[in-house]
């Protein structure tokens, strides 16, 4: 049985529509489908329309290698960002290949027929709900890691008492008016720090609520950097120059803050010292109890919420919630914070895959049992890898490199006339341990959800952008720790013995 299409990305986000557009310039002629849940692409950009929604790393990075980011801004807009995924989309013409409203809820993979079999409700205007399939030889999942159907939202005491309004942010409504109204924000992630400054210049005043502080790190909007190569060099050596900026960049102050939490502390209360009023109290506010980059660093454009907390607009409050009352929150301190609005900004709900369930031959994969390899394919899943990108790092970054090794990998079968290709198990006894190490709330609720990842070789995730150039680029040996079979059942040869009886010398990717 020929399958519909040769492979089928789930979802059209930052990470599907970049994965299609990889086909697209490295693999022409390979036809695919992109299914998407929604009516719109563009994923988290098109979900979430908070005020001030941006990015929460830089656009030199979170953009796509093939493209360069030629906005006026780092930390770009939800908009902006929205508009540059649709422009990608429309240049490599994949905005073609999408299907609205297709929600991937089954995939079964037949080691018989070399391909998979994929379960979707397609959600008709009307609103009916009719079930379609989809063949492919080859699943990529790029539907992200996180529930767009629901936000994490404790059951706070008293909650049902409050007269005011209560949103979470991933469900802004279009029409609510908070103009001279009194606002509390509880959380002191990325969203919260955003949304604050943006929403302090309208409302009457905006109160973020945190248990814990965060590190805040104020980044210039416009790149000094950028500037000056756009200048100098011609566009795409300036997009590399300053690519290549933001990546040192960041690796550098990752690496030195797990390297000396101690002093990178007392920088970042030193830079948020500077931007605050006088004898404000940064040790209650910014001063955060665990250690730099044990969880995401918060980036903020200008120094926006240092300037809103100083022009008076906003405030932080470090304390915990006793519980709601009719006119606002009665804090654990005692004192009472009055609201018209309170916005949940507490965070995501784990759903790996888009909660698409995954069989092969008859067999349900159960995703906490299974180990990664290279962080983008799961052993004993034929045929399948998932777009996972960097928590320390620009989602982008990684997921751009799974890409490209994706299109290689099927080259390579291409080439030595594979049909099936999984990674094998790590050695027996090697420890495993969450794909996703990571200190922040979301990941430490659901990470028994998610995959595991080994201890070394190519079981284990460096999440570390300069070792995986080396380890998923071009020099990568696709063969290694994989099995792969050719036509039907029982026929699984390894690469080296098909090439030695090719008389080629097995080694790195080479020819193939």
């Amino acid at each position: 049985m020929t399958p519909d299409v040769d492979v089928l990305i789930m979802g059209a986000g930052l990470s599907g529509i970049g994965a299609a557009c990889h086909l697209q310039r490295e693999r022409p002629g390979t036809t695919y489908t992109i299914i998407e849940q929604r009516d719109a692409m563009g994923g988290t950009w098109d979900l979430f329309r908070y005020p001030g929604v941006r990015s929460d790393s830089d656009m030199y990075t979170l953009g796509y290698d093939f493209k360069p980011w030629r906005g006026e801004h780092a930390l770009a807009s939800g908009p902006e960002i929205l508009r540059y995924i649709r422009e990608a989309a429309a240049q490599y013409h994949v905005d073609r290949h999408i299907r609205y409203r297709h929600k991937g809820i089954r995939a079964e993979w037949s080691s018989e027929e070399a391909m998979w079999t994929a379960t979707a409700q397609h959600t008709l205007e009307d609103g009916t709900v009719e079930e379609v399939t989809i063949t492919a030889r080859f699943l990529y999942s790029c539907s992200g890691y996180y529930d767009y159907d629901q936000g994490y939202a404790p059951q706070f005491p008293g909650i049902d008492e409050f007269g005011g309004t209560v949103i979470h942010p991933q469900f802004w409504p279009e029409d609510l008016d908070y103009a001279g109204k009194r606002v509390v924000v509880i959380g002191s992630g990325a969203t919260a720090v955003t949304l604050v400054p943006a929403m302090a210049a309208t409302a009457g005043h905006v109160t973020m609520l945190q248990r814990s502080p965060t590190y805040v790190f104020s980044l210039p909007s416009a790149d000094p950097v950028a500037d000056a190569a756009d200048r100098l060099l011609p566009g795409r050596a300036a997009y590399t120059v300053t690519r290549w900026n933001h990546i040192l960049a960041a690796w550098g102050l990752y690496q030195v803050s797990r390297r000396r939490p101690a002093m990178m502390r007392g920088f970042f209360r030193r830079e948020a010292t500077k931007l605050l009023p006088e004898n404000y109290p940064v040790d209650v506010h910014f001063n955060p109890r665990y250690d730099p980059w044990d969880q995401r660093l918060c980036l903020v454009p200008d120094g926006d919420l240092h300037a809103a907390i100083t022009a008076g607009q906003a405030e932080i409050v470090t304390d915990t919630i006793e519980s709601f009352t009719p006119t606002g929150i009665r804090l654990a301190s005692g004192r009472h914070l009055d609201a018209d609005i309170v916005v949940t900004a507490t965070g995501l709900v784990l759903k790996p895959g888009g909660g698409a369930t995954l069989v092969v031959d008859g067999r349900e994969v159960d995703l906490p049992t299974t180990v990664s390899y290279r962080g983008m394919m799961l052993c004993g899943v034929p045929n399948f890898a998932l777009a996972l990108g960097y928590i320390n790092a620009s989602w982008t970054l990684r997921v751009d490199l799974v890409s490209r090794y994706v299109c290689r990998l099927l080259t390579y079968m291409d080439r030595h006339g594979f049909t099936s290709a999984w990674p094998k198990e790590p050695p027996s006894g090697q420890e495993t341990r969450p794909i996703m190490e990571f200190a922040a709330g979301y990941i430490q609720r659901s990470s028994a959800k998610l995959p595991r990842q080994g201890s070394s070789g190519p079981w284990k995730v460096h999440q570390n952008y300069l070792v995986e150039r080396r380890l998923l680029g071009r020099r990568a040996r696709i063969e290694e720790e994989m099995e792969f079979r050719r036509g039907g059942p029982g026929q699984v040869a390894s690469p080296a013995a098909s090439m030695a009886s090719a008389g080629q010398a097995p080694g790195g990717e080479g020819d193939g």
